[in-house]
């Protein structure tokens, strides 16, 4: 697949032993990593869609923890080569990877599977709850050309 211009995906490393295991998300030494502004959970029940929305400084890093999500991404940057391409991720606990979203890029996921799913965000930025740099676009009534429907067969 080819990716929108700024997105990275970093597989992640999981050393198991008989205690459990261990999965690395994201560290300072990165070539992606630009600073830490928080840390925040957000959970998405089966077949809900989350999005969609974007940021116009913040950069996301997102991981999936428990469960599975379909991650979402469309480009409707001006002046990027890559305008109006799509990226659609299959995240979670089958497949741990970490996916940076670059600031203007429209995002947004979906709780697949049968139990919620569990997203980790470390984003470059603070929330700001009186001026919130998070502008959101409807679902499903707007011109992004990506129907969040299950594709059976």
């Amino acid at each position: 697949m080819k990716l929108i211009q700024g997105v990275h995906v970093k597989p992640l490393k999981v050393i198991a032993d008989e205690r459990g295991y261990l999965m690395e998300m994201m560290r300072n030494d990165d070539p992606f990593f630009q600073r830490f502004g928080q840390s925040y959970v957000s959970v998405a029940y089966p077949g809900v869609v989350k999005g969609w929305h974007f940021h116009k400084v913040q950069t996301d890093h997102f991981v999936i923890v428990k469960g599975m999500m379909k991650v979402v991404l469309y480009d409707q940057r001006e002046g990027s080569p890559t305008k109006g391409l799509i990226n659609e991720f299959f995240m979670g606990e089958r497949n741990p990877i970490l996916v940076t979203i670059p600031p203007g890029v429209v995002h947004g996921m979906k709780g697949i599977g049968t139990e919620p799913a569990m997203l980790v965000n470390v984003p470059t930025e603070t929330y700001k709850y009186d001026q919130p740099d998070e502008f959101r676009i409807d679902p499903h009534q707007n011109d992004i050309p990506y129907d969040w429907e299950g594709k059976d067969g």
